[in-house]
């Protein structure tokens, strides 16, 4: 049981461990010569053109959302003083009415 343990202990320790990468190993034997160096320029380089491109999309899309937002927060301000100056109006309808000037009493 207690082997087993041990084991298991050992086992999960192991795959839990980082792992070196061998992403520009100058000992790969596939990258030695010019044309799989070469190749695998390319292949990076498209990648980040690739790369490139998905984040000037994403961050387009998310300054229209921000123009956007911008611009809705704009309205709601002009609408909230319309609002206010309507209120303003009635409030003085009303001061004007409860002092007894009848046109400005409405139902």
């Amino acid at each position: 049981m207690k082997l087993g343990s041990c084991a298991l202990a050992l086992a999960i320790g192991a795959a839990l461990l980082p792992v070196t990468a061998h992403a520009d190993d100058p000992n790969d034997p596939t990258m030695r010569s010019a044309a799989a160096r070469a190749r695998d320029s390319a292949i990076i380089r498209r990648m980040n053109q690739q790369q490139l491109a998905y984040v000037r999309q994403r961050d387009a899309r998310i300054m229209r959302n921000y123009r956007q937002a911008q611009g809705d927060r704009d309205s709601y301000a002009d609408a909230r003083g319309e609002y206010a100056q309507r209120m303003a109006e009635w409030r003085r309808a009303v001061a004007a009415c409860n002092a007894g000037r009848w046109e400005y009493c409405t139902d």
